[in-house]
């Protein structure tokens, strides 16, 4: 990966503002990586607004956490928009072109009451430029699944792990593959999950080394991380 040449942000960046929101045009150049859209919480005119003074800045758009009205409203405008409502990631562009990705990260979800989050992980580092493989349902309530997974998650630079209940499948996973594993608890799982602190809790106490742990169903945070991992590991060899 090309990374940005050292300049001082606060001389040399740029922002444009729309009144309700201050967007920054020079974090690619600072970071490597454009700003990306955390869509809940803002009105559809605010994201729609956002999305768009960034698209006539020519900058690539990641919007998280986008509902199915959103993505209406930017497709009738870029028809190049990509969305997934199991996701609820909107792409318009890519930091790099499908054909020109590097890899290979491994998404693991543990059950398909995970996917949103496995699939928000998978979709942000693909959209930031890697590879990606995501492999749903392999929990350790069917350890055997997981263990016919193996030879296909080992052939990655780092894998993403996501899982709600008690969160168990990163150490799982970390105890049996030699590359870091970025661990995502999700806010699956009955009463005393407690919308998902329960999984949260028991990754950072993993006994397994080799674990990160990102926040409760923060996709894009461990997809984020992984592409970092990944394209520095890609630069060394």
């Amino acid at each position: 990966m090309d990374l940005p040449e050292n300049k001082d942000p606060e001389s040399s960046g740029t922002e444009d503002s729309l009144g309700f929101a201050v967007i920054d045009t020079y974090r690619d150049k600072r970071t490597g990586y454009p700003e990306v859209v955390f869509c809940s919480g803002k009105t559809t005119d605010q994201a729609e607004a956002i999305i768009v003074k960034m698209r006539e800045q020519g900058i690539p758009v990641l919007g998280t956490k986008a509902d199915q009205a959103l993505a209406d409203r930017v497709l009738s405008r870029f028809p190049e928009t990509e969305y997934d409502a199991i996701s609820r990631i909107l792409m318009v562009g890519r930091v790099r072109p499908k054909t020109d990705l590097q890899g290979l990260i491994a998404v693991v979800a543990a059950g398909t009451s995970d996917l949103p989050i496995a699939k928000e992980a998978a979709l942000s580092a693909e959209f930031l430029g890697s590879k990606v493989e995501l492999i749903n349902d392999v929990g350790i309530a069917g350890i055997h699944r997981l263990f016919r997974r193996l030879p296909d998650i080992r052939k990655a630079r780092v894998v993403v792990a996501v899982a709600g209940m008690e969160g168990a499948l990163a150490g799982v996973l970390a105890g049996q593959i030699s590359v870091p594993v970025i661990a995502v608890p999700t806010s699956v799982g009955y009463g005393a999950s407690f919308g998902g602190l329960s999984a949260l809790l028991g990754m950072i106490t993993s006994c397994a080394p080799g674990i990160s742990v990102v926040n409760i169903d923060n996709g894009f945070g461990a997809g984020y991380q992984a592409n970092l991992i990944n394209q520095g590991a890609a630069a060394i060899l």
